[in-house]
């Protein structure tokens, strides 16, 4: 690709990234641009072998442990490859690395992701990948208190992990006024 894009969708739980991601990779679709996709191995919510929304919307993609991962599949990858979609990225170790030396080789890089854990900490994957891109759409969620537009994500479950995979089980968006 001429021109290399690095597109990230972030925000709270439930704000729609990874649906966004995939209106993404199907537009890219559309001018036959060839994608690979991949999800953190410990993400098996809805599918272990797919990238898929809450609203059921999937793509096919390669399960990763790590950055690394990321690239071998790439290299063994028979075909052409003009994006690279990385699902929740903050659950990845090393994915930063990895994805800004892709888009320095001139692959397209989208990739979904809250930035902020329950506590409030910042991803580091996510912050380092941040001054790469040349695209950041923050994706709000709504408020199930108030209605307004909820930047952060609410743990609704005591004395679980830093990074617990779950959906409305354990988590909820929530605005500023409510985020605590």
């Amino acid at each position: 690709m001429n021109n290399p894009e690095f597109i990230i969708f972030t925000g709270p739980m439930f704000g729609s990234k990874t649906t966004r991601m995939l209106a993404a990779i199907d537009r890219y679709r559309y001018q036959n641009k060839n994608f690979l996709a991949f999800k953190p191995k410990m993400d098996e919510r809805y599918s272990s072998s797919f990238i898929s929304t809450h609203s059921g919307g999937k793509i096919p993609a390669n399960c990763v442990e790590t950055g690394d991962d990321v690239l071998q599949a790439l290299w063994k990858h028979a075909g052409p490859i003009d994006i690279i979609a990385v699902d929740e990225a903050f659950m990845i170790p090393n994915i930063a690395k990895a994805l800004i030396k892709l888009f320095q080789d001139g692959y397209t890089i989208i990739t979904s992701s809250i930035q902020l854990s329950a506590s409030n900490k910042i991803f580091e994957e996510i912050r380092d990948m941040m001054p790469w891109a040349t695209k950041i759409e923050v994706c709000p969620a709504v408020c199930p208190i108030c209605g307004a537009d909820a930047y952060y994500t609410h743990r609704k479950v005591k004395d679980i992990e830093e990074i617990a995979v779950g959906g409305s089980e354990l988590y909820e968006p929530r605005c500023w006024k409510h985020q605590t």
